[in-house]
């Protein structure tokens, strides 16, 4: 049987009657995501958001999301980006008893009777728009992973631990601790995914033994410039969210949903034979 997770990530939600960049309303994207993840045809067991949940992480913000999420009919698991704070997000989702109460937004969520868990990783550096690895955070992702040897496992974390060439990116990148995050995943194989944010586009790269990726935000995405003084600048490409599906070790495919209403589905036949018959004699 298998195991569905969607992944929405970058959602920049700000207090009812204010936009973002003072010309974006992203509630109503955020709302058109969660109508798409209901209308799947198989329901994902859970969803997990990346960070960036809000723009300024107030608690007008996070009551607002809290609203828009209402919605979904299964468990949202939640994580800070770097335009989040997390003693906010911790007192706006009390019920989420899985935030804690510790120095990060760090857990771990299993997922099914076959032992696949996600782990989420905060690498946000308060007041910064870029992340990081501390060693604190390090030790309990390593920590984990030991206790959980050979368990299939995905990470989530809101910076990617790799270079995007997507230059204003990069330098707010994930700029302390990926080398030593990739020499922890080395030495765990059964990590079979990072699932990231931060970047509003879909991206893949290898990161040790594990595929890592962004996903792309239900709103607005980032210009695909891969020039490296390319100006930071964003653009309303097709919104959409990622779908992780897992139907056993090694067995992690990964869809692009993008969020829409579209003509469809239609047949794959138009009610013609497909071969003309022969002619009569």
């Amino acid at each position: 049987m298998k195991t569905l997770l969607a992944q929405l990530t970058d959602l920049h939600i700000r207090e009812p009657g204010h936009l973002a960049y003072g010309r974006l309303d992203t509630a109503p994207y955020l709302q058109a995501a969660v109508r798409s993840i209901q209308a799947l045809p198989q329901r994902p067991q859970a969803v997990v958001l990346t960070g960036d949940l809000t723009d300024f992480g107030r608690e007008a913000e996070y009551a607002h999301l809290a609203r828009l999420l209402a919605p979904l009919s299964m468990p949202t698991y939640l994580l800070p980006g770097n335009h989040d704070d997390r003693d906010s997000l911790r007192r706006s989702f009390p019920d989420h008893a899985y935030l804690g109460d510790d120095e990060f937004i760090q857990y771990r969520v299993p997922f099914d009777a076959n032992g696949l868990s996600l782990l989420a990783l905060d690498t946000v550096e308060a007041g910064a728009s870029h992340g990081r690895l501390c060693p604190k955070r390090l030790a309990w992702l390593a920590d984990m992973l030991d206790r959980h040897r050979g368990e299939p496992t995905i990470i989530a974390m809101h910076h990617p631990p790799f270079q995007t060439h997507i230059g204003h990116m990069d330098r707010i990148g994930l700029l302390e601790g990926a080398p030593a995050l990739a020499e922890i995943l080395a030495g765990h194989p059964a990590v079979e995914r990072v699932i990231c944010g931060h970047l509003h586009r879909t991206i893949f790269s290898r990161v040790a033994g594990a595929l890592a990726s962004t996903a792309p935000s239900p709103a607005h995405q980032v210009c695909l410039d891969l020039s490296p003084d390319a100006e930071p600048a964003w653009i309303l490409e097709p919104p959409g969210f990622h779908l992780h599906a897992w139907n056993g070790p090694g067995g992690w495919v990964t869809h692009v949903s993008v969020v829409g209403r579209f003509d469809g589905p239609h047949p794959f036949k138009d009610g013609e034979p497909a071969v003309a018959a022969p002619a009569s004699a």
